[in-house]
């Protein structure tokens, strides 16, 4: 008898209870993967996406709520021309090639970022991918797409001082909660895990506001090796964390 998916899932988990509910990656390395091997540095950015499959896949089978990945910064339009032209093309492709399949598996895509300025068939790709997946009820994969924490933390500022200054908002209704309804991940929960490859430890302007209760985990594995066992060992290193939110634990709790 086949078993369903749902168990299977359950049985591969590699801390049962524990894993958490959103987890977002900084994906990091792909040049470095690349110039290790002599091949130019689009050939790291395929191997990234291949990573990017796999550990979508790896999340719906261990139950992974929200999986947000950054994609594409707001400063990496700084990059080589040749390059942020390499990189639209291998999003434009994912999209033509993946969405289908996203859309099958019951994911739900949600895109974060300016669309301002983007190239018009980038725009309604980003838009249809969106549309098209927005009654699923699977894993939502956030792509963090020309963002940039400090730009979105602005914009969200400049929401709400407008919503106070036309009455819609009373200033003392301004609370981290509603203010938090004015940020890209509005109606996304805050990620509990954030892991970024390649050995780095910094944020780069990612989940400034979300990140404040995250626990943080940096792997030296390159981005396009990332894989099931990477992503474990991280979700095994965040079950054994002490997660206090700013409290702390009372005397005599184990």
């Amino acid at each position: 008898m086949a078993i369903p998916e749902q168990m299977l899932s359950e049985t591969r988990s590699p801390a049962a209870g524990k894993i958490p509910r959103h987890v977002a990656i900084i994906m990091d390395g792909n040049g470095r993967w690349a110039a290790a091997r002599l091949l130019p540095r689009v050939e790291g950015h395929r191997r990234g996406v291949e990573a990017v499959r796999r550990t979508v896949r790896a999340c719906r089978e261990l139950g992974i709520g929200y999986l947000t990945l950054y994609s594409f910064s707001s400063e990496n339009w700084s990059r080589p021309p040749d390059e942020v032209g390499d990189l639209m093309g291998l999003i434009r492709r994912f999209i033509r090639k993946d969405l289908a399949d996203l859309h099958a598996s019951n994911v739900r895509v949600r895109i974060i970022g300016m669309r301002e300025g983007l190239d018009p068939d980038i725009g309604a790709m980003l838009q249809e991918a969106e549309a098209l997946t927005a009654l699923n009820t699977g894993l939502v994969l956030v792509f963090a797409f020309n963002y940039g924490a400090r730009q979105e933390i602005l914009a969200a500022v400049r929401q709400a001082a407008s919503a106070i200054a036309d009455g819609r908002l009373a200033p003392e209704a301004l609370n981290p909660e509603t203010f938090a309804r004015y940020l890209d991940t509005a109606e996304i929960p805050d990620p509990d895990l954030i892991i970024r490859t390649s050995g780095e430890q910094r944020l780069s302007n990612f989940l400034l506001w979300q990140a404040a209760y995250a626990e943080f985990v940096f792997t030296p594995v390159l981005w396009p090796d990332f894989d099931r066992a990477a992503l474990e060992s991280a979700i095994a290193e965040f079950s054994g964390r002490d997660r206090r939110f700013g409290g702390r634990r009372a005397a005599g709790s184990p």
